[in-house]
């Protein structure tokens, strides 16, 4: 007998709140999607516009190409801010992962001192507006003589970072149980053999996630490129920022693309983590 998805005591008010709820959700869901997937058609446009021609909406095979995707590694501008989003996002996101995971992990300890006001110093990163941390590097960078180049610009993007490591993996933590490692250094473990072989695994997918937001910040950041980075060091975004003011085509929406599709790609990869985690902190979906 098949039971009943809802409880015995709703009634006509609680299906009607029930499925309004849904439709709201949908409706707000279709408000932030529509314009993003838009693009997506757009960038197969074989003429040089951003609007829909006549024959794209006639379905004519002729009014679609892939031209503009052709484009992008044809360029040297797109080619060069490619490998450079991949390059600064890669390296930024190992340093912020590093630095988040061990910053977490002393968050975790019981015996850490004001841990709240560290925790706040932290995460501060997210809150305070970009344009104010990314003024203050500069003036900071120019010190050092880290303006214009790339370590300057991946320690920026680290900073960025380190923030989203550590909420994941302090996320992660809270349902660890800590007499796991302690039973390991009493069996004779050192405390680095029994943080690498008990803790890391089991603090895994959260690391991974972390890492993952991580790259996403440093790939997707514009502000900071434009006060610290040089020529050599631009970037999708902002290469695509150039692109909008100098010369607008196509291109622009085809490098859109493909990002929308390394964002999905991303995302399917965090709720593969996320079911992961809850799999071995032993909470049921």
């Amino acid at each position: 007998m098949r039971m009943s998805r809802h409880p015995a005591y709703f009634r006509f008010w609680h299906y009607l709140g029930h499925y309004a709820l849904k439709l709201a959700a949908l409706l707000v869901l279709a408000f932030l999607m529509l314009p993003i997937l838009i693009v997506v058609p757009l960038s197969f446009n074989a003429e040089p516009y951003f609007t829909f021609s006549a024959g794209m909406l006639a379905l004519d095979p002729d009014a679609y190409s892939l031209r503009w995707y052709g484009e992008i590694f044809s360029d040297p501008k797109w080619v060069l801010s490619i490998k450079n989003s991949f390059i600064i996002g890669i390296a930024a996101a190992a340093i912020a992962t590093t630095l988040g995971t061990l910053a977490a992990i002393g968050l975790a300890s019981d015996t850490m001192p004001y841990k709240r006001l560290i925790m706040a110093l932290l995460l501060s990163p997210m809150i305070v507006p970009l344009i104010i941390v990314a003024a203050g590097m500069f003036f900071f960078y120019t010190r050092f003589n880290l303006v214009a180049s790339y370590p300057g610009l991946i320690i920026a993007h680290a900073a960025l970072g380190v923030p989203f490591v550590i909420v994941t993996v302090t996320a992660t933590l809270s349902g660890f149980d800590r007499t796991l490692l302690h039973a390991g250094i009493s069996l004779g473990a050192s405390p680095f053999k029994a943080f690498r072989d008990i803790v890391i695994p089991l603090i895994r997918p959260g690391v991974i996630s972390g890492a993952l937001f991580a790259f996403v910040t440093s790939f997707d950041e514009v502000v900071l490129v434009l006060f610290l980075a040089g020529p050599e060091q631009r970037t999708i975004p902002r290469q695509m920022f150039s692109g909008l003011r100098e010369q607008i085509n196509p291109t622009i929406l085809a490098v859109a693309t493909l990002l929308i599709t390394l964002s999905i790609a991303l995302l399917v990869t965090l709720e593969l983590l996320r079911r992961r985690s809850e799999t071995l902190r032993g909470i049921s979906s």
